[in-house]
């Protein structure tokens, strides 16, 4: 990790900042810590931070109200620890714009890949490929994906069914045409923290869509290999953008 990178620890247990300071900073990340809302916001004001580690259970401003400030104000990822079993946090927290959740007591070597997870999903795709407005309607070569009913329609007009897994790596494309994408950039799109180190399931994913959308499999022309590099959606993509926030890519923890 390059020591470039700049992590936030916010919470307010000096001995929980301590012990994350040490390991992230042993990890090859430079740290700062914050025991609340005001020394953090000093902190974003004098310091580039590019990963935010943030306790939701702190007197005065908790940290839903200071990670729906972030998402409001700053373009940096965030990570939410909370209580065990507070599962309300949780999806409070994913659905104001968290970008991961830890539930405590957690191993601070879980910590670690989750911050490394976020950077990569956050720090290796271009700017144009994290956006944050969905369209109610996705068209490509005479196929519509209704979004928000997750219905594919053939050119014929046949509903093609989708499994979640089809549909997550479906939008993670079309999201992003002509984009060069990894098989770790895919798994981190479309699994998030579920994707395993070495996982290769992506490649039988793609094949799986592949069957349902392109008129040779064999050949595909819609979704093409990629030689070193992943997979690139090759087709024209259009749609109709919606005034909703909700972010596609988040969804796969509900399906």
């Amino acid at each position: 990790m390059e020591q470039s990178v700049h992590i936030l620890v916010v919470d307010d247990h000096q001995d929980i900042r301590e012990l994350l300071s040490k390991y992230l900073s042993k990890n090859g990340f430079r740290v700062s810590d914050a025991d609340g809302g005001t020394k953090m916001r000093q902190v974003l004001k004098t310091a580039a931070i590019d990963l935010i580690v943030l306790d939701v259970m702190m007197p005065g401003e908790d940290g839903l109200t200071l990670c729906r400030y972030v998402r409001e104000n700053e373009n940096i990822p965030v990570i939410l620890l909370t209580a065990l079993g507070e599962e309300t946090d949780r999806i409070v927290g994913l659905e104001i714009g968290a970008d991961d959740y830890l539930s405590k007591p957690f191993n601070p070597r879980e910590l670690l890949a989750r911050i490394k997870s976020v950077l990569r999903r956050s720090k290796s795709l271009p700017p144009e490929a994290q956006k944050t407005e969905e369209p109610d309607v996705l068209k490509f070569e005479d196929w519509e994906l209704h979004v928000h009913q997750r219905e594919l329609l053939s050119p014929k007009g046949v509903t093609v069914p989708l499994s979640a897994a089809d549909y997550r790596l479906l939008v993670t494309f079309l999201k992003r045409p002509t984009m060069v994408l990894s098989r770790d950039q895919l798994l981190d799109l479309t699994s998030g923290r579920t994707a395993q180190i070495f996982d290769r399931s992506i490649d039988n994913q793609v094949s799986r869509l592949r069957k349902k959308i392109e008129e040779d499999p064999k050949t595909p022309k819609l979704i093409k290999t990629v030689r070193g590099g992943g997979y690139v959606f090759t087709g024209k993509v259009t749609g109709k953008v919606s005034s909703s926030d909700l972010d596609i890519s988040d969804l796969g923890d509900a399906l």
